[in-house]
């Protein structure tokens, strides 16, 4: 029965009851002439960590019609180059695209696999990720 059940596919809505389940925080709407777009960020330090948005498919290289949910995310360079497939993993939309890539959310990516990007994304961008981001780049003499 269990190899029979259909994965669950992440989608706009259940990525965002995700996020503010796991996080706390709430889609912040602040562009005008995007009104769909999502920047969800720390309460803290308001880094953003994840921007739910619609993007047609042609801007993401694909060669169909119409207009998709994405959510970029912010991943590790190294990974992001494995993870970037061209068919739901993309380099991000609009972001820069060694730091950021972007989810399709049209029921191409897997709802615990999108659910772990927004979480590593999140991490990657808490003030602790960013202060032992630097300690370990600062030489041991400047310290």
């Amino acid at each position: 029965m269990v190899g029979m059940m259909q994965m669950m596919c992440a989608t706009r809505e259940n990525i965002a009851e995700y996020i503010e389940k796991e996080f706390g925080d709430r889609a912040e709407f602040m562009f005008r002439d995007s009104p769909d777009t999502g920047v969800f960020r720390h309460g803290g330090n308001k880094k953003w960590y994840a921007v739910l948005m619609k993007v047609g498919y042609a801007k993401l290289g694909l060669g169909k019609e119409g207009a998709a949910d994405i959510i970029n995310l912010k991943c590790d360079p190294v990974l992001a180059f494995q993870l970037v497939d061209g068919i739901r993993i993309f380099p991000a939309y609009h972001m820069n695209k060694v730091h950021w890539i972007s989810v399709l959310l049209d029921g191409s990516e897997e709802y615990a696999e999108a659910c772990s990007l927004v979480s590593l994304s999140h991490r990657l961008t808490s003030t602790a990720s960013v202060l032992q981001k630097k300690k370990a780049d600062t030489p041991e003499r400047v310290r």
